[in-house]
């Protein structure tokens, strides 16, 4: 393999197209380790999809000799700030496309992010104060009245 940037892109990329053919076929066989399975590829595909972009970035970056080329952080190389420093058409569109919510990276971003974070219990809405805490219970049978 070529000592080039683009050659780890493209690695990322095929990858992160395995990933996916495993998942789409964890997901048309259904067993009962399916679900784990099915989590397992979702993460793998998101896990080279990031590194797909990383490396794309890295690749730009290289290019046009940024000052951060060599970061390993989506977050240094897609701030709009090193875009000021060094701008090009290029990181200028990736810097959009990750500022804008409602888009395919930005969203890949989101839940890449996601996988790093712990898991956390479900939320529970809290309960009504005047409702007691305690039911009292009798084991007495209920006298009659005769």
């Amino acid at each position: 393999m070529a000592n080039e940037r683009y050659t780890r892109t493209n690695q990322k990329l095929y990858f992160a197209g395995l990933a996916l053919d495993s998942w789409r076929s964890a997901l048309a066989a259904p067993s009962a380790q399916s679900q784990g399975r099915i989590m397992a590829e979702r993460e793998a595909c998101l896990f080279h999809l990031h590194g797909a972009l990383l490396g794309l970035c890295q690749e730009v970056a290289g290019f046009y000799r940024y000052p951060t080329m060599e970061a390993t952080s989506l977050a240094v190389l897609l701030a709009p700030a090193a875009l000021d420093e060094s701008p090009s058409p290029e990181m200028g569109e990736l810097v959009e496309l990750a500022g804008n919510s409602e888009t395919w990276l930005a969203r890949l971003i989101v839940e890449y992010q996601r996988l790093l974070q712990p898991p956390q219990a479900p939320r529970r809405p809290k309960q009504d104060p005047t409702l007691p805490l305690i039911e009292a219970v009798s084991l007495e049978r209920p006298r009659s009245r005769s």
